[in-house]
């Protein structure tokens, strides 16, 4: 029976990086041959074929990809476990790995992070922007141990505390007539361009809580990553914008920007945080979601 070593999930994580065993034996200092002497002798021990031969291409098949997904996902964990106790043997407290799944609220996180570093000076922190919009799977995969999110999709084994309450508006420039009412609605926007960030628009507040109850959709909706050119493109009468009241509050005083409520109530939001559950004994974790609840 084939024992499974860490060194066999590396290899099927590299091989299919690379896609030819020349460049994975590379980046493990190996021959070619010694590279693939390891994969037959595993192959031989599972009883079954890893990889398809096409050329110098190497294919997983239906174990292989198998394998593949067990490695890219526990190999991160293994990583993760390795840093973990390197830190206890310099007796360290750690690293809070922070992902962001939300792009307006970056400053929102510097007006958290810089009263903990000072209040925790044996722990660091590490913002991963790019789980913007895959939170989930990297909490699950030990990638990152709290995920900033306003909207939190609960799964077996995750929790989401809300540390932050905001009202999402629509934002307008100089000149748009919505600058002069009361609240916009949805009729309001069906001959607009709408401009938001990458997101699903089924996961898009503006979206599920405003337009598509109506029956009303944007002549146009245009995705952008940036808030500062997203912003310059409503100066200038390209379109407008669903943002945090508080994000546009920071920008109205050197951009010519207006705040409209979407609808008569408004659209109320919350900010959470998630973890996986029974982490939060982790003192100095628990510590950040305190601070954060504190924090505007």
């Amino acid at each position: 029976m084939a024992i499974l070593e860490r060194i066999h999930l590396e290899i099927m994580r590299e091989v299919a990086r690379e896609g030819t065993l020349t460049a994975a034996a590379a980046r493990f200092h190996l021959t070619q041959s010694a590279l693939s002497h390891t994969i037959r002798k595993l192959e031989e021990q599972l009883g079954t074929a890893l990889w398809h031969r096409e050329g110098r291409l190497l294919r997983p098949t239906q174990a292989g990809e198998y394998l593949l997904a067990a490695a890219n996902r526990v190999l991160p964990q293994l990583q993760h476990i390795d840093e973990r106790l390197l830190q206890f043997a310099k007796g360290e407290k750690g690293t809070l790995r922070i992902g962001m799944e939300c792009h307006p609220c970056y400053q929102w996180l510097l007006n958290v992070v810089s009263p903990y570093l000072e209040a925790w000076p044996d722990v660091d922190v590490d913002v991963k922007q790019k789980f913007q919009f895959g939170g989930m799977g990297a909490l699950y995969g030990h990638e990152i141990d709290l995920l900033v999110t306003p909207d939190p999709l609960y799964r077996e084994g995750l929790c989401f505390e809300p540390v932050f309450d905001y009202e999402q508006v629509l934002v307008v420039g100089p000149h748009h007539p919505l600058r002069e009412v009361a609240y916009a609605k949805a009729a309001d926007l069906q001959n607009e361009t709408l401009i938001t960030y990458p997101v699903p628009a089924e996961r898009l507040d503006i979206y599920n809580r405003f337009l598509t109850p109506a029956g009303i959709y944007p002549k146009r909706h245009k995705p952008i990553e940036t808030t500062d050119i997203m912003l310059q493109m409503v100066v200038n009468g390209r379109g407008v914008a669903a943002l945090p009241r508080w994000l546009v509050e920071e920008y109205a005083h050197k951009l010519a920007i207006h705040a409209v409520r979407l609808g008569e109530h408004g659209i109320d939001k919350q900010i959470f945080l998630g973890y996986r559950d029974g982490e939060t004994s982790i003192d100095y974790l628990r510590a950040f979601i305190d601070l954060a609840r504190t924090t505007r």
